[in-house]
């Protein structure tokens, strides 16, 4: 059905009541419910004497209820689509609330927008993509700074940088040849959703390296299994990755990289912390996530350009 331009939803805009920044630790009740329209949706109702929508409520909760540890998600249920709503529209943790979304959401991209059988079969309201694209226009509508990329949902805290940066980043990832970085760096923004922000370093810094590890083993440049990201960097520039007529305005490119993540990690995520524990920011860990999608963007823009 889409996202409707309602009347009240103008006058607001009019009004300057519009979120200004996104909030995480809270999902309003008229956004879960609106959620829960779009799943159930997207799930559709069976077409004939069959059961897969059933089963398919029943994959969700079952993969739900063995990571918590529970036998059901609420008590006295009466199906396994009751258990699932109720749990969500009732949770009060926004993580596991998000867990929810994220599992529905998982079924919907990567099993029922591929099965056919389970598409002849059953009657929906709206179709894969849809539901999808739905989902992240109803988190920006209510600016809750959540989005669904990647089969993962990742927080978002500029919507600029997430536009222009970290979504294009991760659709050049999903190349079958970036399967390991493309996992890293959605490791890294797992992390950071759930404020372990040195360990966000930490996978960061890894995603990058994959990135070049994959980009000169596809070029065939020698590389070591122990090579740091200065070395990769260095090794990438020296066969031309990045053009010569571009030197001048590059080299400030290349301090960045050099500079920028591999030395944000090793200084804070990386190595040992002595006696004393390090305590990673939160700013310092979404800079660095924004800092490794424009980097590892520019590299694989530059390797499919000039291949």
């Amino acid at each position: 059905m889409g996202v409707l331009d309602l009347f009240s939803k103008r006058q607001k805009r009019a009004r300057g009541e519009v979120p200004d920044l996104y909030v995480y630790d809270d999902l309003p009740q008229p956004l879960r419910v609106q959620i829960v329209h779009i799943v159930r949706d997207a799930f559709g109702v069976e077409r004939y004497r069959d059961n897969y929508v059933a089963e398919a409520y029943k994959a969700v909760h079952q993969w739900l209820c063995r990571e918590y540890g529970v036998f059901s998600l609420v008590p006295h249920r009466e199906t396994d689509q009751d258990s699932v709503f109720k749990f969500f529209l009732q949770e009060k943790s926004v993580e596991r609330a998000l867990d929810v979304v994220e599992v529905c959401f998982k079924f919907i991209q990567g099993y029922i927008a591929k099965d056919q059988s389970y598409r002849i079969r059953t009657i929906r309201k709206i179709e894969s993509d849809d539901a999808l694209a739905e989902l992240n226009a109803r988190f920006k509508e209510h600016g809750v700074g959540y989005q669904f990329e990647s089969g993962e949902i990742i927080r978002v805290d500029s919507q600029f940088l997430h536009a222009e940066a970290v979504k294009p980043a991760l659709a050049v990832l999903r190349d079958k040849n970036f399967t390991g970085a493309n996992e890293e760096f959605l490791k890294a923004h797992e992390h950071y959703r759930h404020k372990r922000y040195k360990e966000s370093l930490v996978d960061a810094l890894k995603a990058f390296e994959s990135t070049m590890k994959t980009i000169c083993a596809l070029r065939g440049w020698p590389t070591d299994s122990k090579d740091t990201a200065s070395k990769l960097i260095k090794i990438c520039m020296d066969n031309g990755l990045l053009p010569e007529y571009l030197e001048t305005q590059f080299s400030s490119i290349r301090a960045l990289l050099e500079s920028g993540v591999p030395t944000v990690r090793n200084r804070n995520g990386g190595h040992g912390q002595g006696t004393a524990l390090v305590a990673v920011p939160e700013y310092l860990a979404r800079y660095a996530l924004n800092l490794t999608a424009t980097s590892i963007l520019l590299m694989v823009e530059a390797h499919q350009t000039t291949q």
